[in-house]
């Protein structure tokens, strides 16, 4: 069975950052990402798929298909970075099955009603509820840009949301 060596939201997905940085600090040999948008985009994938490491393989599902894939077993073997493109893909997964103890919120951009909460992530009010909801499931959420950054814990950001 694969095993989820680290769980990450950043909206960029596969960059400088996850290729160079987060798949050698975590020991990934696969990148999975969950996307509904990027798995009906066959260009753009191919794009992501062209900028991993070489001898690394992307794989992406659909937020369906990634929990069936995860519940029966069928995401093979090795140890996976797993990237979803935003806090709701994240929180769709989660609630439809598939099992996460931790997830790091990476790189989520600006944009109306969204506020800045460490560095260059930002949250909306929406983003804020829905990440409540998975820390009172006890899953485990920290806030990190790039390796060398001390992760920040979440009830800092509730914190600082608040501001």
């Amino acid at each position: 069975m694969a095993e989820i060596v680290l769980c990450r939201v950043d909206s960029r997905l596969v960059h400088g950052q996850v290729v160079t940085k987060w798949v050698n600090q975590s020991q990934a040999n696969r990148i999975v990402i969950v996307s509904n948008t990027l798995v009906n985009d066959p260009f753009l994938l191919s794009i992501y798929e062209m900028s991993a490491p070489p001898g690394m393989g992307i794989t992406c599902f659909s937020e369906e298909d990634a929990v069936g894939n995860w519940k029966q077993d069928k995401m093979g073997s090795g140890k996976i970075l797993l990237l979803f493109p935003n806090v709701e893909t994240l929180k769709t997964a989660y609630d439809s099955g598939l099992d996460l103890k931790s997830v790091q919120i990476g790189g989520l951009g600006g944009g109306p009603n969204r506020k800045a909460v460490f560095q260059n992530i930002t949250l909306d009010n929406r983003d804020m509820e829905m990440l409540k909801e998975l820390d009172s499931k006890k899953v485990d959420i920290t806030f990190q840009t790039i390796p060398e950054d001390n992760p920040v814990g979440f009830k800092e950001i509730v914190k600082k949301f608040k501001d």
